[in-house]
């Protein structure tokens, strides 16, 4: 944490290792290194952690009574001002957690979204956030009103017709965020549809689409400037890039593709963003070939790609050509064997080092068919060339006895205009 950054909160971490919760669900030392990267991603400054191993979560407080006691007395030790679970907690758990603690409790899943939230830039990225947000504060809504229920003298549970108006202001809310949900999801559905008039525009000009994806901080960025000179920030830290970007990349003289940049995927990814940025993440369904880049620096490197790969087989992608991209390949000890094999290419993205291999199999992967050709057009078949404007890259035109055009074009085009190439 840099000095001149303000710290949000002192927070401790708290996860729960058990026998019963599956693998991907439970505690241990690295997802706990990685929470607290992600507090640092948030503003927030790690001051704890406690790591506890329990035979079976427990129903109210999560980690017991007396675990809970102790959080306590280390959270006044350390002035820590929020406790953040690595563990997904019911909304009945935080709210208790959060009585017993006096100070805010908040899981992986809410540091994320709140990542997210201060992240997101573009109107579409906003909209994606919000949604997930709201799915998220929905089940939590009941206890944000206790402050009200004495009001009325009752939580519900006294004599008939003493209902107080806390009751009245959490069903009040409830409506509320029904309605803006289904707003937030019509707002999407528009970013949905003009995505599809994209790719169908896309597609009519035999464009390919290159997705990059790969985990946060696998350097997908960095890749992106590297290839297409985007000009993104591209920080070593944690969801550094929420809003797609897309660039469109010379491959070779004969292959032009759009290169989409993503948002990194991460070990329990709240299911919530999963839906939320779909409208997003469908564009890896659509796309022609996956770059998958994965920061082979990082000790942890294989759980990581088993993430993204889990990840796009739910997104419908895992059919699709792909290409693993090792990045980070100069932070490698000398003497470090590099994984290698027909679709791996090992690069730096930060040197460039291995980028123009890279190029070179984007280019062979992608080829169909596609050749520079020069045709010889007679005037009366001049409409010809506002078709090759159209369908095709049209790089030269001179008039003399014949319209000479020099193009770039796709098999389907070459089929139209075959009679008209002379080379």
């Amino acid at each position: 944490m840099r000095e001149t950054e303000e710290i949000r909160d002192k927070v401790v971490l708290v996860g729960l290792n058990s026998p019963v919760l599956k693998k991907e669900e439970n505690a241990d030392e690295d997802t706990m290194e990685e929470l607290s990267a992600l507090v640092e991603t948030a503003g927030g400054e790690t001051v704890g952690i406690v790591l506890q191993n329990r035979a079976a979560p427990d129903p109210r407080t999560f980690i017991g009574e007396g675990k809970v006691a102790e959080v306590q007395l280390y959270c006044e030790n350390v002035g820590a001002t929020m406790v953040i679970f690595d563990n997904d907690l019911s909304p009945s758990q935080q709210r208790v957690l959060t009585q017993l603690l006096g100070i805010q409790v908040l899981d992986r899943c809410g540091l994320i979204l709140d990542i997210f939230a201060q992240r997101a830039k573009t109107k579409e990225g906003r909209l994606q956030v919000e949604l997930a947000q709201y799915k998220y504060l929905l089940p939590r809504l009941t206890g944000m009103w206790t402050h009200l229920e004495r009001q009325g003298g009752t939580s519900g549970s006294g004599p008939i017709g003493s209902k107080g108006p806390g009751e009245t202001q959490l069903e009040t809310d409830r409506r509320l965020i029904h309605k803006k949900i289904d707003k937030l999801r019509d707002d999407l559905e528009d970013v949905r549809r003009v995505r599809s008039t994209q790719r169908q525009q896309r597609r009519k000009n035999e464009i390919p689409v290159v997705a990059i994806v790969g985990y946060t901080n696998a350097g997908k960025s960095t890749l992106l400037n590297k290839l297409t000179g985007a000009g993104i920030p591209a920080n070593n830290r944690l969801f550094d890039t929420l809003d797609t970007t897309s660039r469109l990349l010379t491959v070779s003289d004969t292959l032009d593709v759009v290169v989409s940049d993503t948002v990194g995927f991460i070990r329990k990814l709240p299911h919530q963003l999963v839906e939320a940025f779909k409208a997003t993440l469908e564009e890896l369904e659509y796309a022609d070939l996956l770059l998958h880049v994965i920061d082979v620096s990082n000790p942890e490197w294989q759980i990581q790609a088993a993430v993204v790969e889990n990840l796009i087989q739910e997104l419908r992608a895992g059919e699709l050509p792909r290409i693993d991209v090792f990045n980070k390949s100069d932070c490698l000890p000398v003497g470090e064997i590099m994984p290698h094999g027909e679709e791996i290419c090992a690069i730096s993205a930060r040197t460039g080092e291995g980028v123009d291999k890279l190029l070179e199999m984007i280019d062979r992967r992608l080829d169909k068919g596609t050749r520079r050709v020069v045709l010889h057009i007679p005037y009366d078949k001049g409409g010809l060339l506002d078709m090759l404007y159209r369908e095709a890259r049209v790089e030269h035109v001179e008039y003399g006895e014949t319209i000479e055009v020099t193009a770039v074009c796709g098999p389907r085009t070459m089929g139209q205009v075959g009679a008209f190439i002379v080379e």
